[in-house]
């Protein structure tokens, strides 16, 4: 009997410690990701979460951390450094008919990024441009849009942002 008990409690001690250790992954797709630098960018953005981790493979990039809860700060520091991809929280914007806008926040490291960008954009109904260039990380988009749509293009493209 007391063999017993004490083998019980070492499989529950066990098991305790396998849960503590457990680590989470989560796997973003679409993910803009058209260079090395763009990697740099989504590696840190990640690793500002102690322990995280990114491995990017063209537009899907796949996060580890310690556990869901980290897991989710990382896909948050990822959306906040201007990225974006199916499987993350898409930033809340109340929709809104504007002739411009800027957003801040968005990561544009070289002219694919810009191209891109300005491609996403226009897939909005009523922008008619953006002052975008390659290292701007705030942007100004004009036109007659709805801030709604213009967001969710944008992370269609795998691009984030904060409108103002």
């Amino acid at each position: 009997m007391k063999t017993k008990i004490i083998t019980t409690l070492s499989i529950i001690i066990l098991s305790l410690g396998l849960n503590a250790r457990a680590e989470s992954t989560v796997t973003l797709t679409g993910v803009h990701n058209c260079c090395k630098k763009c990697e740099k960018g989504i590696a840190d953005a990640v690793a500002k979460v102690s322990g995280a981790t990114a491995a990017s493979d063209k537009d899907k990039v796949t996060i580890t951390a310690k556990d869901e809860a980290d897991a989710k700060k990382a896909v948050a520091s990822l959306v906040d450094a201007g990225y974006y991809g199916t499987g993350a929280e898409a930033p809340v914007v109340a929709d809104a008919k504007v002739k411009s806008a800027s957003i801040e926040g968005v990561h544009l490291c070289c002219g694919k990024c810009v191209d891109a960008f300005n491609k996403a954009a226009k897939e909005t109904a009523g922008v008619t441009g953006t002052d975008a260039v390659k290292g701007a990380t705030s942007v100004k988009v004009e036109g007659d849009f709805s801030t709604k749509e213009f967001l969710a293009a944008l992370n269609k493209g795998g691009f984030s942002g904060k409108l103002k």
